[in-house]
């Protein structure tokens, strides 16, 4: 768990110059989804090379993403959408982030064009921090190596990070990846993508209104609409929520519902030890521990036993673990 700090931090979408506070900021550079373990030790060098220049560390990242770009509509299984990711780059301790809005234009320019007139004409870099994989450009053209001669050549410093590897799936390591992770969760494993993003995995929403079918069964749930290109693996997690300013332990099931009336993928959380009205606020999920798939129950009777199992287990699991009540999940 990450808590957020009090400082202050500025999100700049699409500026036209160096955003006020940032001015020759060291930038760590790249999409960051879900700003993993890889991204957080860019982040780390970004932080050093800024304290020891006496400049601010910030963020440049990119928005929608790429992939979703070029695909014409949203395909990416996105780990953090920018409101998440900003919390998280505030939480790490940086001054601020940029993000560009990746369209037509910005995917027009080559390399150097993206060098001149995104990092020293907007953002009036002062140093430069990328991963060891980091392409940019159109046609992916720029590599780390001819950043570091642009920089050079215009006046800023770039370092290269070297991969990190991690046991994302508990036995070899690899080479940790937003894809990696995807895939973990994917096959509902949430403690390896925790492994490899170095936090629980977190989804956020506002609550909806239901069909009241958890009341009805003696186990009341907040409804949250996730993206529809999330593609964690349906079946019934112990989560921790943060509520009205609060955090909870508590269980909840992802899927369809097929015992009950399928429909559209619905995330259904209970609250432990909670009651009241919780329509239309934010929650924020944070997942601990995969129960048991989804599955269809020959009756009510089946599904209420299974439930009681289910919230007997998740209690289990949120009991092992320490938490505070800030009402902050990131």
């Amino acid at each position: 768990m990450i808590q957020s700090p009090t400082r202050s931090f500025a999100l700049a979408v699409d500026p036209a110059r160096p955003p006020t506070g940032l001015e020759r900021a060291v930038y760590a550079i790249g999409n960051f989804d879900g700003v993993h373990r890889g991204h957080a030790a860019v982040i780390a060098r970004t932080k050093a090379v800024a304290a020891a220049r006496g400049a601010p560390a910030a963020v440049l990242t990119f928005e929608p993403h790429p992939a979703d770009y070029f695909a014409g509509r949203p395909v990416v299984f996105r780990l953090t959408p920018l409101p998440i990711k900003a919390r998280i780059f505030q939480a790490l301790g940086l001054a601020g982030a940029a993000a560009l809005t990746f369209d037509t234009a910005l995917a027009g320019l080559t390399a150097e064009e993206f060098v001149e007139q995104a990092l020293v004409k907007r953002l009036g870099v002062g140093a430069v921090v990328v991963g060891w994989d980091f392409h940019f450009g159109k046609a992916r053209g720029g590599t780390p190596d001819f950043l570091a001669r642009a920089g050079a050549r215009l006046g800023f410093p770039v370092e290269v990070v070297e991969r990190v590897e991690a046991a994302i799936d508990g036995s070899e390591a690899e080479v940790v990846s937003s894809s990696a992770i995807r895939r973990a969760l994917e096959r509902g494993d949430v403690e390896a993508a925790a492994r490899g993003l170095g936090r629980d995995y977190v989804v956020a929403g506002l609550v909806a209104h239901g069909q009241r079918l958890g009341s009805e069964l003696g186990v009341p749930t907040a409804n949250l609409a996730l993206e529809p290109t999330n593609r964690l693996a349906f079946g019934v997690y112990a989560v921790r929520a943060a509520v009205g300013g609060r955090s909870y332990g508590g269980v909840a099931s992802f899927g369809v519902r097929p015992t009950v009336n399928s429909g559209a993928p619905l995330l259904e959380v209970h609250l432990f030890d909670f009651a009241g009205d919780l329509y239309g606020q934010e929650m924020e999920v944070s997942f601990l521990a995969r129960l048991r798939e989804e599955r269809k129950f020959g009756s009510l009777d089946a599904l209420k036993a299974a439930m009681a199992d289910d919230l007997r287990r998740a209690r289990e699991v949120v009991a092992a673990r320490k938490f505070g009540d800030s009402g902050q999940i990131i």
